[in-house]
């Protein structure tokens, strides 16, 4: 059994629980340690039951409770050489580095974690797909478009957190911000249009996906219901359970069994 429970999905933080029956993971940790201590508790898990945190990149969204939860907790964290050389700048006095190339796999507490590059504007960012008993499940939520290694990454999971982060006409339209800002957004080391996202979806498709969740929705230039409308027609006909993550609530534990 693998269950995955999406703790916060959004431009103000990120972070997901990855349990099986015997350990309890944190892919990223976007969240201060005051918030991702209370989300863990509704699900059950306290800090001292993790086994280690994974860390897709080290912009504040996905980093931002690190420093913070290592002085408190002695949660190994695992990340690559040049992500861990800018986070060890701000998470100080820290012995539990667990370091990887990005492409390696490793298996963590019966977890086999595969990591692959994805296209991003930090300095070595991953994406992540978790496996246990043959289920797996893949994280893809900063990238600005699918390479072959990413689709080939996540070809035949069975449960994928995808970013499907803005509504193109949306962003177009936005005052709030600048050129540049909408420009770095839709390059190819940005963010995925929920166009893109669909696009990304149709490449992996296949009959074993029982479960999509939409992730990293831009609160000004995207909501649920354009992202779902949009993956709508690339998932028709499948037996795959679609929905969004939230910034603000716990999504539904998703059990591969």
């Amino acid at each position: 059994m693998i269950e995955i429970t999406v703790l916060a999905s959004g431009s103000a933080g990120n972070a997901a629980l990855v349990r099986t029956e015997t350990t309890s993971l944190l892919v990223d940790a976007g969240l201060s340690t005051r918030e991702l201590t209370a989300r863990l508790a509704l699900c059950g898990v306290e800090p001292r039951e993790l086994s280690g945190i994974l860390i897709t990149h080290e912009h504040g969204d996905h980093v931002k409770g690190l420093a913070q939860w290592t002085k408190k907790h002695a949660t190994p964290v695992y990340c690559n050489r040049r992500t861990a050389m800018i986070l060890r700048e701000k998470v100080e006095d820290f012995g539990g580095w667990n370091l990887f190339e990005s492409g390696a796999e490793f298996v963590l507490h019966g977890v086999a974690v595969q990591t692959f590059s994805v296209p991003h504007d930090a300095v070595d960012p991953v994406g992540f797909t978790v496996s246990r008993g043959g289920r797996s499940f893949g994280f893809a939520t900063d990238l600005g478009h699918a390479t072959t290694q990413v689709i080939e990454s996540l070809r035949g999971v069975d449960g994928l957190l995808l970013e499907a982060n803005y509504d193109e006409a949306l962003l177009e339209k936005d005052t709030k911000r600048p050129w540049s800002t909408k420009q770095r957004i839709q390059s190819r080391h940005g963010h995925l249009s929920n166009g893109a996202a669909a696009g990304v979806a149709s490449s992996i498709r296949h009959e074993g996906l029982g479960h999509l969740v939409l992730g990293h929705l831009s609160r000004d230039c995207n909501n649920e219901e354009l992202a779902l409308t949009a993956m709508a027609p690339v998932m028709a006909g499948a037996a795959v359970a679609l929905s969004c993550a939230g910034q603000d609530q716990v999504s539904p534990a998703i059990r591969l069994d």
